[in-house]
């Protein structure tokens, strides 16, 4: 298999070329480090290659072999490194491995290694000192989003078709945004947390990953979700699955939209207008649109964020402080981790349950807009991606406060639905006039992904993004490469 072929297939093409014996899953792996090779020095989305691994792929799992690489993160195997992005962390094994990791393995994923994330995941940029920034694949003087930063531009750089992403707060939504992919963070309790977790961040987080088309989206969902053992939040399977819902006739819908933010953060203008030009398109599809927002309190919402993040930050790290041997300091942590870690160890049980109260009042006010509408389309950022160190939290000066302002002026969209737990998804339905991505993103009721996977599915064909290609490409890396020797040159 060709580089650039292998580069531009999706997963579940890749895994239909090895179900009709077409290549082997051999084949794949290979063609994945070559495509790692050729683009990683440029984009530094890895801190760890495995071994080979097509070997440990279920070949009778739906994906058959397919590459995939897994967050630096909550996802973990047993014995294996887990490091979370941070100096502090470093060395650190699981001791467990995670329902989620056991679902890739059964669905036939070959893992090849470790992607990169800004320290403890606490970022919407993935420059960690730990491991250096993750640059985009569309321009490599800006960031590739966060926290899962490295699989996004791993992904969209052509290293793997999807790969492994976690969200609290928009993590994967946002850099999914930055690099043109396609981002879901599915209703809480979809996927397992366990058995290392319940509710990661008082029940902010959520497992799934990046993807490059709906179908793959779909189709890895189909393969994971559901409750593990004694998981706190069981939801009803689907009806049907995913994959089914890709290409299924899409409902006439009643869709919300807003390109500014409840907070009142600043949005750039042409962000603002993909949001009415995709308004204008899902009109043309048949649906009724209107312009309209949920009710937030942005206020009380930023309040209680930063407490709940702050206290997780802090228990996180003194966790893995005493695991460890490593005290907490600018030694191991970078100023706005430390920053913040300081503040959640000065808070109460109080504040926390307070803090807990606000999302509860935050998510049943918003929840009364999806009484009358069915989806909700909103930016998914309030820009395109911003330049490498604009958002660093190695800066000094850092403050709980200020780093926090920081999240929400950058991502002012996307919180709201780690609190309320319903589906939102990050499409890549428009450029800047640079060819930066755009995305979208769309929310649908509590459990509805069945609506958000038609409706996705739907836009993809109506305006389709697949034939877009960032400046770092692996098989344009590989084409370059072989018209070089062809030249008689030697590639650099």
């Amino acid at each position: 298999m060709r580089l650039d072929e292998y580069a531009a297939h999706d997963a579940c093409g890749l895994a239909e070329l090895v179900r009709r014996g077409e290549v082997e899953s051999r084949e794949l792996e290979r063609a994945a480090r070559e495509a790692i090779a050729a683009v990683e020095p440029a984009v530094n989305a890895l801190v760890e290659i495995f071994p080979e691994r097509a070997d440990r792929a279920l070949a009778e799992g739906p994906f058959r072999g397919v590459p995939f690489l897994r967050k630096d993160l909550l996802a973990q195997e047993e014995g294996a490194l887990n490091e979370c992005g941070s100096r502090l962390a470093r060395g650190l094994r699981a001791a467990v491995t995670s329902e989620l990791v056991r679902r890739q393995d059964a669905a036939g994923l070959a893992t090849l290694g470790r992607t990169s994330t800004p320290e403890l995941g606490f970022s919407v940029t993935t420059e960690p000192l730990a491991s250096g920034p993750t640059r985009n694949p569309w321009s490599l003087e800006r960031g590739a989003g966060g926290s899962s930063g490295g699989a996004a531009a791993a992904v969209a750089a052509g290293m793997v078709p999807m790969a492994h992403a976690n969200d609290g707060g928009g993590s994967i939504r946002i850099p999914a945004a930055c690099c043109g992919l396609v981002g879901l963070k599915p209703s809480r309790g979809r996927v397992s947390l366990g058995p290392g977790h319940g509710g990661v961040l008082f029940g902010l987080g959520a497992e799934h990953a990046v993807t490059r088309t709906v179908r793959d989206c779909a189709a890895l969902l189909d393969a994971t979700h559901g409750p593990g053992e004694g998981d706190p939040f069981v939801l009803p399977p689907p009806s049907r699955p995913y994959a089914a819902e890709v290409g299924a006739p899409v409902e006439r819908l009643r869709i919300g939209f807003t390109g500014a933010a409840w907070s009142g953060a600043a949005v750039a203008p042409e962000v603002a207008d993909a949001v009415v030009a995709v308004a204008h398109l899902c009109e043309s599809l048949g649906h009724v649109v209107e312009e309209a927002s949920p009710e937030v309190d942005a206020e009380l919402f930023r309040t209680a964020n930063m407490r709940l993040w702050t206290g997780s930050i802090a228990y996180a790290v003194d966790k893995i402080a005493g695991a460890m041997g490593r005290g907490p300091g600018p030694d191991t942590l970078e100023a706005a981790t430390l920053a913040c870690y300081e503040h959640g160890r000065r808070l109460s049980a109080a504040d926390i349950y307070a803090a807990d109260d606000a999302i509860n009042f935050v998510s049943r006010r918003a929840a009364r807009f999806f009484a009358e509408f069915d989806v909700l389309l909103t930016p998914t950022i309030a820009s395109v991606a911003p330049p490498v160190g604009a958002l660093s939290g190695a800066k000094p000066g850092w403050t709980a406060e200020s780093w926090t302002d920081a999240i929400f002026a950058h991502a002012p969209f996307t919180a709201l639905f780690n609190a309320t737990g319903q589906p939102a998804v990050s499409l890549p339905l428009a450029v800047d006039p640079k060819g930066l991505p755009i995305g979208l993103q769309f929310v649908a009721r509590f459990a509805r992904e069945d609506v958000l996977f038609r409706l996705a599915a739907s836009l993809e064909q109506a305006a389709p993004w697949s034939s877009r290609r960032p400046s770092v490409w692996a098989g344009a890396a590989a084409q370059a490469r072989a018209s070089g020797r062809q030249r008689g040159s030697v590639p650099t």
